[in-house]
């Protein structure tokens, strides 16, 4: 299976957080699954950082693809192909972090990791 992690998810799966549900964890950490980050999440990272929303140990823009490339969690590029989703998707989610990422998810036939009720509300592949 190929998953892209949701922001959350993936901070949640770096700190050893008891919120990450055993499933989740258990596929994040199964070796037949591919597991991505999407620059999407680096980017809501650095943001939420800056505006003292996400404490973090380090800056986000060393901490976070340290992270990623720590836990051997592929990067996932923003495509063209990704972004011109965004206008056939229904506005069911209205943070545009999240949006991006079900276009990612829809672009390359992705799974989601994540608890966001929101983004269950669209017909995607979810875990």
């Amino acid at each position: 299976m190929k998953i892209l992690l949701d922001t959350h998810i993936f901070l949640w799966f770096i700190s050893g957080d008891k919120q990450l549900p055993t499933d989740v964890r258990d596929a994040i950490c199964n070796l037949d699954n591919q597991i991505y980050l999407s620059v999407v999440s680096i980017w809501e990272c650095i943001v939420k950082y800056q505006l003292g929303k996400l404490p973090l140990p380090e800056s986000p823009e060393i901490y976070i693809p340290t992270q990623r490339d720590r836990h051997q969690i592929a990067n996932l590029d923003l495509d063209e192909g990704s972004v011109t989703q965004l206008a056939s998707l229904p506005l069911l989610h209205k943070d545009p972090f999240d949006r991006m990422l079900i276009c990612q998810s829809l672009q390359h036939g992705l799974t989601i990791a994540t608890v966001d009720s929101a983004i269950r509300a669209y017909n995607i592949s979810i875990i």
